[in-house]
């Protein structure tokens, strides 16, 4: 949601609450590692993505 609305505050912060509980998804066995990694890995990169000015 934050990320779609372009605001990278919103979206730093959400990263940051989200990692962690993809993380313990792959701790309980929820999730597997590399899945996990993936998805954070995704996520950051859209992140980084609305700091980037497009012309």
């Amino acid at each position: 949601m934050a990320i779609a609305s372009g605001n990278r505050e919103q979206a730093e912060l959400a990263l940051r609450n989200a990692a962690p509980e993809i993380q313990r998804g792959v701790t309980r066995g929820v999730l597997h590692r590399n899945t996990a990694a993936r998805k954070i890995s995704r996520l950051s990169k859209r992140v980084v993505a609305l700091g980037i000015p497009t012309a």
